[in-house]
């Protein structure tokens, strides 16, 4: 049977979509449970974003972890549980981290949270590296990028509702608290959010479990020993130790410094550059030494995947550095000067424009005809858009200056439709889209820029489910390690925005956003060679 005869599985398509939603439910929630414990329990900016780091450390630790124990037993540890399987098992170590959130709120232990988080996240890890491709077995593989955004519009819809229901348990319908109420705040409504979530969790493992119309997707083939890609990654994770011990110690005027050149601050920034240069130069060396001998390399013997790899920790790291940063620049006097008060709006539009270029995305997965498929792709965004309005409207922002952004979002579709659906145009164009409007922002202040930059969600929005779809085409039965090493790759959300962030110390906030530029045009790079790459494999992606 040709791959244009396999028939998309909606049923169980439906049904893996409920765990998309559960990855931007919490992770989107950590931006308002961030402030709320840096009050509650005393703490200085740099301990309050352990969370951040806690949560998205999880997923590479876990994705690392799982290859561990596949190359120890030389055989694909998630590919032999099924995938299937292999959700219901990360949901239940989900469920264990949320009982781990309780226990850290009713003992009122900062260090009890993060260990929560970080145990919910390494259940996402797990889900995450059987979900996607997951998504892609369950139809044709040309089309695995559309049933990815079918799920990432489902995630970022948890990403619009998460931090709403989150701030609602924190602080009920209050809308103005001061810092010393925070510290008296009654937790009891997070400890009833957290023990539904474990619920939830529970429900959609046995869903999952009990659902007769998800395959298993178990893959038993034997897989070489990746030795090689082993060794690779232990000696990033030294080195990441090596380089970010340092970052930590620096905010303590005794601390150890590794790199002493009299400034604590760049000591810092020379250290996140070190971290990032590692991760980059590993990967590089990966490719090159594997297209010399591909022996022991695994799944990193295939180059569309290496150099994925480089573009998803660019993807990931660019995403959460321009919302991240998005504040700071709000603040400055020619950007509006707006308060933390009053920058809500801004964060929730970058955010929602992720969810309104998925929801552009998602309408691909159905069967529709031409014209009603023209007309959904433009009815979906807006709907979107919409959408983000309404939420932030109900909970008392003022939304009149983001109005015009709809503009944004019309160029986003017609670009959307101009790609007809190729995965390699798609990517391609949309980062060229985001490199231009990168470039607006820097040249511009005030409203425009801000658009502009605001853009850079809606941009983003696909180019997940394009770059997991382009780097695991053709790994065979190394696609569930593949999966694994991409998720390892949501690192770069920890080892960017911080560079930037320091990068602004040094240059500003505005000239700052010059960084996501650099990682664009290497998004872009790789759509490039991702086409030829596969076109040599005879694999012909659009």
């Amino acid at each position: 049977m040709s791959n244009s005869a396999i028939k998309t599985n909606y049923p169980a398509l439906y049904t893996l979509v409920i765990v998309f939603f559960f990855w931007g439910f919490i992770a989107a929630s950590n931006g308002v449970f961030i402030p709320f414990c840096k009050h509650h329990f005393s703490l200085d900016q740099f301990q309050s974003q352990l969370i951040d780091f806690a949560f998205y450390t999880a997923y590479y630790i876990g994705a690392l972890i799982l290859f561990i124990i596949s190359t120890l037993r030389k055989s694909d540890i998630v590919g032999k549980w099924g995938y299937k399987k292999s959700i219901i098992y990360g949901l239940l170590f989900s469920a264990v981290g949320a009982v781990a959130m309780i226990i850290g709120v009713k003992t009122d232990a900062y260090v009890g949270l993060l260990i929560g988080l970080f145990t919910v996240a390494l259940g996402y890890s797990l889900q995450q590296t059987a979900a996607n491709p997951f998504a892609i077995a369950l139809g044709d593989p040309k089309t695995g990028s559309d049933r990815i955004n079918l799920g990432g519009s489902i995630n970022s819809f948890g990403t619009t509702i998460g931090p709403l229901i989150l701030s609602f348990a924190l602080f009920g319908a209050v809308g103005d608290i001061t810092n010393n109420q925070i510290n008296n705040l009654n937790l009891d409504n997070v400890v009833v959010l957290y023990s539904v979530v474990g619920v939830l969790f529970l429900l959609a493992a046995a869903i999952f479990y009990f659902s007769k119309k998800m395959p298993d997707c178990i893959q038993e083939s034997e897989v070489e020993t990746s030795h090689k890609s082993l060794r690779m990654f232990l000696v990033i994770t030294v080195l990441l130790l090596v380089c970010m011990i340092p970052v930590f110690n620096s905010y303590k005027s005794e601390g150890f410094i590794l790199l002493n050149f009299g400034d604590i601050e760049m000591n810092r920034m020379y250290c996140l550059i070190g971290a990032f240069v590692t991760v980059i130069g590993a990967l590089v060396f990966a490719h090159l030494k594997a297209k010399k001998d591909s022996n022991g390399w695994g799944a990193l013997q295939y180059p569309q995947l290496a150099l994925g790899l480089i573009a998803l920790f660019f993807y990931v790291g660019v995403e959460v550095s321009i919302g991240s940063n998005l504040g700071g620049l709000l603040n400055e006097e020619e950007f509006g000067g707006f308060s933390a008060a009053q920058i809500a709006p801004f964060v929730s539009m970058y955010w929602g424009a992720l969810m309104i270029g998925r929801w552009c995305g998602a309408v691909l997965v159905f069967n529709l005809k031409k014209v009603t498929k023209i007309i959904a792709l433009v009815a979906a965004p807006i709907m979107a858009f919409l959408l983000v309005i309404a939420v932030n409207t109900v909970a008392g922002h003022d939304m009149k200056m983001l109005y015009y952004f709809i503009v944004c979002v019309l160029v986003q579709v017609v670009a959307f439709i101009l790609c007809k659906e190729k995965p390699v145009r798609t990517l391609f164009v949309f980062a060229v889209l985001a490199m231009i409007a990168m470039t607006v922002g820097l040249c511009t202040t005030g409203m425009i820029a801000v658009y502009a930059f605001l853009s850079g969600g809606l941009f983003c929005s696909i180019m997940w489910s394009n770059i997991y779809t382009l780097a695991t085409l053709g790994l065979g039965k190394y696609t569930s390690q593949g999966s694994s090493f991409l998720v390892m790759m949501i690192l770069g959300g920890g080892i960017i925005p911080p560079i930037q962030g320091k990068l602004a110390d040094i240059i500003g906030i505005h000239s700052s956003y010059v960084l996501p530029i650099i990682c664009y045009a290497y998004i872009a790079f790789f759509a490039v060679a991702a086409k030829r790459i596969l076109k040599k494999q005879e694999i012909q992606i659009d």
